[in-house]
């Protein structure tokens, strides 16, 4: 006499299949660009705070969209959702240029204005920003898996460890893909000169891509690499050059020549104050020029404190 199936057993036959790739020709989903930003040093936060942080950070991102004219993409976010630490929502592709220039550097004004009156903990964000194909029902695939590594590949966490707490509230990673069509297709406000291009890892994970660091108000350390405020104003035509072989004379005017070649993580040339960690690999060092192999490699003046330097 056969046996009865548990009901446990019984239920796992449901309509749903997984598609097997390459076996037939499909639609191919519509592209979206994705936003996703993630608070620096959330899980050191007392439990009491993380509901409300939580609930904060994305009321932020939301007057950062109205204050730079983007209400319409505020109201029509596709599969938007909290992640806790952060918010995560993909957008029509049309508004990109207007969400890197000028929504970063709103967001960054409006974080900066939220830590200057709060009397709770500072809000500093890392952002991601990239395209790819997605379905409008839950945007699950790859471009949103990406998405979440570039916003925890380790330059873009080294820099904003780094960076003064005072000036810098946020620093954004945005991939190459969004990159090539946008910055250098000429579409954005953002100059290519503001933005650095860093190899994208994540530690613990199979990820490596090519992508590129813009951070709306840089300061101290970040300043002397040659990464420029974006209130300076753009350099002439034909003064690259000069510039190139120009010392520098004061923070955040000029670049000084010096040249990083990365192969992971990301190099900070300059005096770096607070928390900081080197967890580096091979490194080598010729003069003023870094030639680097994995960690997060700081040349200049570097002093550590206690714990710190986490998400």
């Amino acid at each position: 006499m056969s046996r009865p199936v548990p009901a446990p057993y019984a239920e796992t036959h449901t309509a749903t299949s997984v598609p097997a790739p390459n076996t037939e020709s499909r639609p191919l989903p519509p592209y979206r660009a994705l936003f996703a930003v993630d608070a620096k040093d959330f899980t050191g936060l007392a439990a009491l705070q993380h509901g409300p942080v939580s609930r904060l950070i994305p009321e932020l991102v939301d007057q950062a969209l109205e204050r730079a004219g983007l209400r319409e993409l505020r109201d029509s976010k596709r599969f938007p959702a909290n992640t806790g630490d952060g918010v995560v929502f993909g957008f029509d592709p049309a508004l990109l240029p207007f969400v890197l220039w000028p929504f970063l550097g709103v967001l960054d004004d409006t974080l900066g204005a939220y830590n200057r009156q709060s009397v709770g903990p500072r809000i500093r964000l890392r952002a991601s920003v990239h395209v790819g194909p997605l379905p409008d029902a839950d945007g699950n695939g790859t471009a949103r898996n990406d998405t979440h590594r570039l916003l925890d590949s380790r330059p873009v966490k080294a820099i904003l460890t780094a960076a003064s707490e005072e000036v810098t509230h946020l620093a954004a990673v945005i991939s190459q893909r969004v990159y090539e069509d946008v910055v250098l297709g000429g579409y954005t406000g953002l100059h290519p000169d503001r933005c650095v291009e860093v190899p994208a890892t994540v530690e613990g994970k199979v990820f490596a891509q090519r992508a590129w660091l813009y951070v709306p108000s840089p300061s101290g350390n970040l300043v002397q690499a040659g990464v420029r405020p974006r209130e300076e104003a753009a350099a002439p035509a034909g003064a690259s050059a000069d510039r190139e072989q120009a010392p520098v004379t004061s923070p955040g005017t000029q670049y000084s020549g010096n040249t990083q070649h990365v192969g992971e993580g990301a190099a900070v040339m300059g005096s770096v104050g607070r928390d900081f960690t080197y967890t580096g690999g091979s490194t080598e060092y010729h003069g003023t020029n870094q030639h680097w192999g994995s960690g997060d490699n700081v040349a200049g003046d570097k002093r550590t404190g206690g714990a710190g330097g986490g998400r």
